[in-house]
């Protein structure tokens, strides 16, 4: 079920002077950045735009220009619109050239102020059409003439366009760009990429699907979208990843999933549901993955029931689900709990209790392992240090399981797109 590894690689783009003008982005896991299939392209261009955005990524790299590539479905989704128009630069290629209503689309975003690159500009007729909607033109100096290339940089700069020489991986080409006159250059002899290591899971499809149906209704009921969210480990980490991520993050971070939905807003919602229907059309959830799902939610329910008996901790009800819920992220995600909880805001005694089972949190938390592994002598301990009846925890334990058991049934159930006539 874990993933390997996966990153977000920043790679610079520099002007003459070696200063740095931008970023571009781009995806690199399963499949190689936009491979040549059109279901890797969507599949790499929504995993480069979801992960980037839920990247803690510091302000310097935030106000430089991010250059990312977008399908025409994206374009069509208006997924740019997660992004500040002064922070990004909407890349196109080919693909979004030949599709008249992304092609549109994209003069859109022009007329609202987003920059535009096209990705291996040729000198065709189709091209030179969107010349008055494009700020940049990216020319791949290994597989382009340098006669076209002269051509396309002269007619671009006598329309006040700018010129990017891409895969620059020689000085003898480094050299040559230069002496053509581009505006700016990126490639491995022009600045070393940077990655950031990033991590993604996969989550439960019949609940996912039923959130896809909820965000898609004209009047989304936020209290449905939230219970749907929360009853998913990987679903509630993902949103508040996002929502407290620098892009979304304001004066006080949201540290429950109301908060989350509430500081990304309906529209981005449906955005990061879509981006994740996209991002995630390869991962395979397994059976085991289910049963860990439902041991989370178990583990969620339990630990808050707890808290009705322990009012002297220093953590909410919903600190206490969300405790029990990520207890089995590492099962979901290939990287160690401390990683994990790093850029999520939950209390310190949350994280002392899930990373070291230490103080009294650490004390609930052994308490719902215990029960849940009918350890009874481990039972005894915490309980008594809680003052928690032991007499209690049976019928609160089984009353968890029933609800449990309950809402997976209404999860589970099947889609109505997949019953049979």
């Amino acid at each position: 079920m874990k993933n390997q590894d996966k990153y977000i690689v920043r790679q610079p783009i520099k002007n003459p002077q070696r200063q740095t003008i931008g970023y571009e982005i781009l995806y690199y896991g399963e499949n190689q950045a936009f491979g040549g299939l059109t279901s890797d392209k969507e599949f790499a261009a929504a995993n480069t735009v979801y992960h980037f955005l839920t990247q803690n990524m510091d302000k310097a790299l935030k106000d430089s220009l991010s250059f990312m590539t977008f399908t025409a479905a994206l374009l069509l989704k208006k997924t740019p619109k997660l992004f500040d128009r002064s922070d990004l630069v909407i890349q196109i290629d080919d693909s979004v050239i030949i599709h008249p209503p992304a092609l549109k689309t994209v003069k859109q975003y022009a007329a609202q102020g987003y920059k535009i690159a096209v990705n291996q500009f040729q000198f065709l007729p189709r091209y030179m059409e969107l010349l008055d909607s494009v700020d940049y033109l990216k020319l791949n100096f290994q597989t382009q003439s340098e006669s076209m290339l002269r051509n396309i940089i002269e007619i671009a700069h006598n329309m006040g366009k700018k010129c990017i020489a891409t895969q620059i991986d020689s000085e003898e080409l480094y050299a040559k760009a230069i002496a053509m006159g581009v505006d700016a250059l990126e490639g491995p002899c022009v600045a070393e990429k940077l990655e950031t290591r990033t991590h993604s899971s996969s989550y439960l499809q019949s609940n996912f699907f039923h959130l896809v149906v909820a965000v898609s209704r004209r009047e989304p009921d936020i209290k449905e979208v939230e219970e749907l969210v929360s009853v998913d480990a990987t679903l509630s980490y993902a949103l508040l990843r996002l929502a407290n991520s620098f892009y979304f993050v304001r004066h006080q971070r949201a540290t429950t999933v109301r908060q989350a939905i509430m500081t990304v807003g309906l529209d981005q919602l449906r955005q990061w549901v879509y981006l994740l229907s996209t991002s995630n059309a390869k991962n395979e959830f397994d059976r085991g993955a289910e049963e860990f799902l439902k041991l989370s939610l178990l583990r969620g329910t339990f630990c808050s029931k707890l808290m009705r008996y322990t009012p002297n901790l220093d953590i909410s009800e919903s600190d206490a689900y969300l405790m029990g819920m990520f207890s089995t992220l590492t099962y979901f995600i290939n990287a160690p709990m401390e990683e994990i909880l790093r850029d999520i805001p939950i209390p310190d005694e949350v994280k002392a209790a899930l990373l070291h089972h230490e103080g009294p949190v650490g004390q609930l938390y052994d308490l719902a392992l215990s029960y849940e592994r009918a350890d009874w002598n481990g039972v005894t301990k915490p309980a008594q240090a809680l003052g928690i009846p032991t007499n209690l925890l049976t019928k609160t334990y089984f009353a968890c399981v029933g609800d449990v058991n309950f809402i997976w049934q209404q999860l589970t159930r099947p889609r109505p797109d997949m019953v049979e006539n």
